[in-house]
């Protein structure tokens, strides 16, 4: 029992199988547990082989799970990242960005994590480690629900990976009752490539607009062949179907389905000129 802070994979594998509670940064996990007592058994996965760093593979790109959102905003990355690296600029505070963890981010699972949708557009793929090995999975597979996700409780998310998206601009627009310090009332991510003029590829994603973030793909489709200066008009309510934008102190579902319609049209083309 106590605080574990681990170098090997298989000490801390041993100390979830004891029962120990997984923090990363503890930004979401200290407050969550209000004035309630912190559990006595408690692993930290910042020294964990594998669960830092962000670095260049053979096939794109790997951030580990224990990376900090201040890691990604500093780190040397295609303009493909503008929209994560300006994500990370808008978690929290500067404090949080500090501590808080890109894998933090995604275990917590909150329909408004900043981090979800910009990550949707790169095609991010997670793998978690547990005692049968390494299982692989896309992230949008991965988070099922409202603090839901796919890890099983003997598992541990390692790290996050990243196809080559050589050749795209991305962008990232979230709105809140300020810039700073506070809880999205709709966000989106965009990823564009353009080719010859026109767009070749389009990933849109929104958050903090349904229990889970995810892409627009009939949007994405009816971007091909436009011209980046014609995106603003091409966005339409019936590109948003799907979206189920629900009511609380932040905003109406009504008021969130129409700022998300100009977050996109804004997030499209300041990702092409990006391109």
């Amino acid at each position: 029992m106590g605080f574990h802070r681990p170098d090997r994979i298989e000490d801390g594998l041993a100390a979830l199988a004891a029962g120990a509670s997984v923090i990363a940064g503890g930004t979401d996990w200290y407050p969550a547990r209000g004035d309630g007592p912190v559990p006595q058994n408690v692993l930290d996965v910042t020294r964990l082989p594998g669960f830092r760093g962000i670095d260049r593979t053979d096939t794109g790109w790997r951030i580990g799970a224990a990376a900090t959102w201040s890691d990604v905003a500093r780190a040397d990355l295609p303009p493909a990242f503008d929209g994560l690296k300006q994500a990370a600029r808008m978690v929290g505070s500067i404090q949080i960005q500090n501590a808080g963890t890109v894998g933090g981010n995604i275990c917590n699972a909150s329909p408004a994590a900043d981090g979800i949708p910009p990550l949707l557009t790169l095609d991010a793929e997670v793998d978690v480690i547990g005692p049968d090995g390494i299982r692989h999975m896309p992230l949008a597979q991965f988070i099922t629900g409202v603090r839901q996700t796919e890890l099983g409780q003997d598992e541990l998310l390692r790290s996050v990976h990243i196809p080559d998206p050589s050749g795209a601009g991305a962008s990232f627009q979230k709105l809140g009752a300020r810039k700073y310090l506070v809880i999205s009332i709709a966000m989106v991510a965009a990823l564009v490539r353009v080719d010859a003029g026109r767009v070749a590829e389009a990933r849109v994603a929104v958050g903090a607009c349904s229990p889970v973030a995810g892409r627009l793909p009939v949007l994405e489709q009816a971007l091909i062949g436009a011209y980046p200066d014609d995106l603003m008009r091409i966005v339409t309510p019936a590109h948003l179907e799907g979206l189920s934008p629900i009511t609380d102190v932040r905003g109406s579902a009504e008021y969130r389905l129409d700022v998300v319609a100009e977050l996109v049209a804004r997030a499209v083309q300041q990702a092409a000129k990006g391109a």
